[in-house]
């Protein structure tokens, strides 16, 4: 599906413009410091058809799953600054949230080398010691692209680098780039990006300064 069913981007139009309308103003940001707001992209496919590095547009459940939530994440658009990554179901994200989101290269998705376009079991099934040697070794790139810890500083390069004067800022990118900010973020090891679960749509908030990171959890806007 190339684009959100009508009636989906004018109902999200219609929750923009009645949340951001006389809403009262967000909380002074403390001073010298920055807080991102990572949304992960909606879906592209049911959770057992994702592939590596996926450049598909969303489907029709991603598209209502926006739908769902975007009462919660339309106020996110108040951030000074609003950046997606070059995937297209982030940029799609973005958009029909009303984001009018930035692109940002750096934000990409790991780069999965010949595994790109694969689903993890079809790289299970068809390079099983490889795959066990990828997520025992975060420094190992069997598939012939970016290591998991090359990855993570990627990442976490493009958070050190957000001016402390910007704020807020919100930031819509792969699942996959979201975990990777929090390995990055609490300073943990590389292979604690495989204890980490960000579903679609989910928002996880990191505050502070540069490479002095923590995580910020925050209520829902009622």
């Amino acid at each position: 599906m190339d684009g959100p069913p009508g009636e989906l981007t004018h109902g999200i139009r219609r929750r923009r413009t009645a949340l951001l309308t006389g809403a009262a103003p967000r909380s002074t940001i403390a001073a010298m410091s920055v807080r991102v707001s990572l949304v992960a992209a909606a879906r592209t496919s049911p959770p057992l058809a994702e592939r590596f590095d996926d450049d598909r547009p969303l489907d029709h459940a991603g598209w209502r799953e926006i739908q769902l939530v975007a009462h919660t994440l339309v106020p996110l658009g108040a951030a000074e600054l609003r950046y997606c990554s070059p995937a297209p179901r982030s940029r799609a994200t973005g958009d029909a949230l009303g984001f009018a989101p930035l692109l940002q290269p750096a934000l990409r998705d790991c780069d999965m080398g010949r595994w790109r376009g694969l689903t993890l079991g079809e790289v299970a099934a068809r390079e099983p010691a490889a795959m066990s040697a990828w997520i025992a070794d975060p420094r190992s790139a069997p598939h012939g692209g970016e290591p998991l810890t090359a990855f993570i500083s990627r990442i976490g390069g493009w958070l050190d680098t957000r001016p402390v004067q910007d704020g807020f800022v919100v930031a819509v990118a792969e699942p996959a780039v979201v975990r990777a900010a929090l390995v990055y973020a609490l300073g943990a090891p590389p292979s604690a990006y495989w204890h980490v679960d960000v579903r679609p749509l989910s928002v996880t908030t990191i505050a502070g300064l540069p490479g002095r990171w923590h995580l910020s959890v925050e209520a829902l806007p009622g």
